[in-house]
């Protein structure tokens, strides 16, 4: 189980997931701020960035905001 910080920045372009210097992560996403459809495409992201299916990924805090934790389970 690992436990990552996870920048997100919602209405981009095209979607990614990239580490920053300091360890923790930046996700831009084509999903607006409604209705969890950027969450939703955050842990889709997450899920595909690590190669774990979707069920392995949980937004532990920050569900509304834009720091996020996010747990992947890897087994």
């Amino acid at each position: 189980m690992a436990v990552i910080q996870v920048k997100v920045k919602p209405g981009a372009r095209a979607s990614a997931l990239e580490q920053a210097a300091d360890g923790t992560f930046v996700a831009t996403l084509k999903a607006p701020r409604v209705d969890g459809k950027a969450n939703a495409e955050l842990v889709a992201l997450v899920a595909r960035h690590f190669d774990v299916p979707r069920s392995a990924v949980t937004i532990k805090t920050g569900a509304g905001a834009r720091l996020k934790r996010v747990q992947i389970d890897a087994g």
